[in-house]
């Protein structure tokens, strides 16, 4: 069985600082689980590591589409999948780096996603788009908790992506979301390491790295992806650029958007830590407070991988 090593945790806990060293340990390729930083001109808003920052170390799934495409988890999936096989066939490390938990949880377990009926998918996906726009969020997670409560029960009405999921999956596949999240089967040998910090501290550097973002430009890189498309499809609706459609129509502040992306970071953030937590086997660590515990995972990888 393949070996891959995941990253995962929220914004601002030192994953890109963490892969990088680990890569260059381990002789390690970076593959990224996120699922905003696949768009090109996205830079500032995602996060996205830069060249420097990469220090040599081959990226992969960055920078791959426009922002007016689609991006789904099957597409991850099918990418991840091949891209772990060339890995592992150079004598490399696959490793899976990013804060899109469901879509490494899709990569590293077999779950059914409908992969083999794209037009078909797409033509569900659409139906409750529509459905959403015409009857309002509400609406659309009742329809989900009249044919998959447990699922209901799991995902906030607010997260309308992840409910119109959970009705793609039911619709194309016969199966109910939530009975594809027990019993998984694995597909690879992972090992899944997760940072985090003190709350405090987590939320303290989210809004530092908001503050970053604005100072570096994300207003421009925002009014790019307006002109370029708007904020009603895939792209615009990621956390940092959504909040500036308010700004952009006259109705807040720019210091009233900058506190909505770090309230929306901070809340984001949140759910991210409580999904890993009950949804993959992840060993934390806290680089922020205990940089030593670097040394615990150095170890840690080395007799995972039986290197002597």
């Amino acid at each position: 069985m393949e070996k891959v090593l995941a990253i995962l945790g929220p914004t601002a806990v030192g994953k890109t600082k963490l892969s990088i060293e680990l890569a260059k340990r381990f002789n390690g390729e970076i593959i990224s689980g996120d699922s905003m930083q696949v768009y090109r001109g996205l830079d500032i808003g995602t996060a996205k590591i830069t060249p420097s920052e990469m220090a040599g170390v081959t990226h992969h799934l960055i920078d791959i589409k426009d922002v007016t495409a689609r991006y789904s988890v099957a597409e991850f999936v099918t990418r991840a999948q091949q891209l772990i096989t060339e890995i592992t066939a150079r004598g490399h490390l696959p490793m899976v780096v990013g804060g899109t938990g469901f879509y490494v949880k899709a990569l590293l377990y077999e779950m059914n996603l409908g992969g083999d009926h794209y037009d078909e998918r797409e033509t569900v996906r659409n139906k409750w788009r529509d459905f959403l726009a015409a009857n309002g969020q509400h609406a659309l997670w009742l329809t989900l908790a009249s044919v998959d409560s447990v699922a209901a029960d799991r995902i906030p009405e607010t997260n309308t992506r992840r409910v119109i999921r959970a009705l793609e999956v039911y619709e194309t596949t016969g199966v109910r979301f939530s009975a594809q999240q027990s019993e998984l089967t694995p597909r690879y040998d992972a090992m899944v390491i997760g940072l985090n910090t003190a709350r405090d501290q987590l939320y303290d550097r989210i809004n530092q790295r908001v503050d970053e973002m604005m100072t570096a430009g994300l207003i421009d890189e925002a009014k790019w992806l307006l002109a370029a498309q708007g904020f009603d499809h895939q792209a615009g609706k990621g956390i940092g650029y959504r909040e500036f459609e308010a700004y952009f129509s006259g109705e807040q502040s720019l210091d009233d958007v900058a506190a909505t992306i770090k309230l929306d970071t901070r809340h984001y953030a949140k759910r991210q830590l409580t999904w890993l937590r009950h949804q993959l086997p992840v060993t934390w660590y806290d680089l922020v407070q205990h940089p030593a515990e670097l040394t615990k995972i150095m170890v840690a990888v080395q007799d995972w991988l039986a290197i002597d």
